[in-house]
């Protein structure tokens, strides 16, 4: 189950709002065939591993998927079907998908069939990994990263802005290329209006491979200078703002109840099919999620050597299940919200 956990990660930022699964066929001890989900709308993880060996020899072999196998078609055909067909005598699982549509079923689907099943192996581990997919099905929202860099003396921002913007940023090179990094691996970014107009950010993974997320903006008003690179083609992007809904190439506006701004982004993401969310707006939008408690981890870069004194302050958590590491000359602070 180690090793299916080691490839289904391989998937992460491709495969969303799907899980990240991986699959092992092992055979006298010995592992015979390997596959992972490698993208949204490919094959999954099993169908992957199943076609490397014969019929004949799956009859006698014992598959290990980190997920529970699917029972419904949707953009694949069910893989309970699959393991059914090729006479497999025993599917060894880690989580028990808590998608509606499948939910237990492709468990009793595979025993009802006569094959022995075991479940709940590394279940914290393969949680862990799939993270994003549970709490979307679970709690009907994305999952929530909120990620902010403050001075020592807890400052996101110098007010007035200096004419130079590099005097105002926080952190090293090392903690900005892993935060492109980061991008990769979420589905969509959001900011508020205050961060838009102040800093004009690509909200890109320029400096990292893989896929743009998904731009989100939460602005009141739509009146915008023309030359922002949100508008660029770089990604696609949605402004939930209090007065219009209209969409031209790839930007869209979305009208919603600004008194329940919060949750009606969230409610759009979670129709849409977006599954995670990474949130570098400023101090403002960052609190709006937290008083909702609407997030699931922060992630905070402390410069240990840099002041303001005055300014835009930091958001505040008050809670103490925290890790500390390095992140070039920053710390990274990463608080999980249990």
């Amino acid at each position: 189950m180690q090793r299916c956990l080691q490839l289904a990660a391989k998937g992460l930022g491709k495969v969303a709002p799907n899980p990240m699964v991986g699959c092992i066929i092992v055979n006298n001890g010995i592992i015979i065939a390997e596959g992972y989900h490698e993208f949204y709308g490919g094959p999954h993880a099993e169908p992957n591993a199943i076609k490397q060996v014969s019929d004949e020899l799956l009859k006698s072999s014992t598959l290990y998927v980190t997920l529970e196998p699917c029972s419904h078609h949707g953009k694949t055909p069910p893989c309970a079907d699959l393991i059914i067909s090729k006479g497999i005598k025993k599917v060894v699982v880690g989580n028990l998908d808590s998608n509606p549509l499948v939910a237990g079923k492709g468990i009793q689907k595979l025993k009802d069939a006569g094959i022995e099943v075991e479940y709940g192996i590394l279940d914290e581990e393969c949680r862990e990994l799939n993270k994003r997919f549970f709490t979307f099905h679970e709690k009907n929202r994305p999952y929530i990263i909120l990620k902010w860099a403050q001075t020592q003396d807890g400052f996101i921002s110098q007010i007035p802005l200096p004419k130079n913007k590099e005097d105002n940023w926080i952190t090293g090179k090392e903690s900005k290329q892993l935060v492109h990094q980061w991008r990769t691996e979420e589905q969509a970014i959001l900011i508020g209006y205050n961060t838009l107009i102040a800093d004009n950010p690509y909200l890109t993974a320029r400096l990292a491979e893989g896929n743009n997320p998904v731009r989100l903006v939460m602005s009141k008003a739509v009146d915008f200078p023309p030359d922002l690179y949100i508008f660029n083609s770089d990604a696609k992007t949605i402004i939930f703002n209090s007065i219009l809904n209209d969409g031209k190439n790839n930007v869209n506006y979305v009208k919603i109840d600004w008194n329940n701004k919060v949750q009606e982004v969230l409610d759009y993401c979670f129709k849409n099919g977006i599954a995670s969310i990474i949130i570098e707006g400023g101090t403002n939008t960052i609190t709006d999620f937290m008083n909702l408690n609407a997030w699931d981890e922060a992630r905070v870069f402390i410069n240990q050597s840099k002041t303001f004194e005055h300014g835009i302050v930091a958001p505040t958590i008050h809670l103490n299940n925290s890790i500390t590491k390095n992140s070039g000359s920053d710390l990274l602070q990463i608080i999980l919200n249990t």
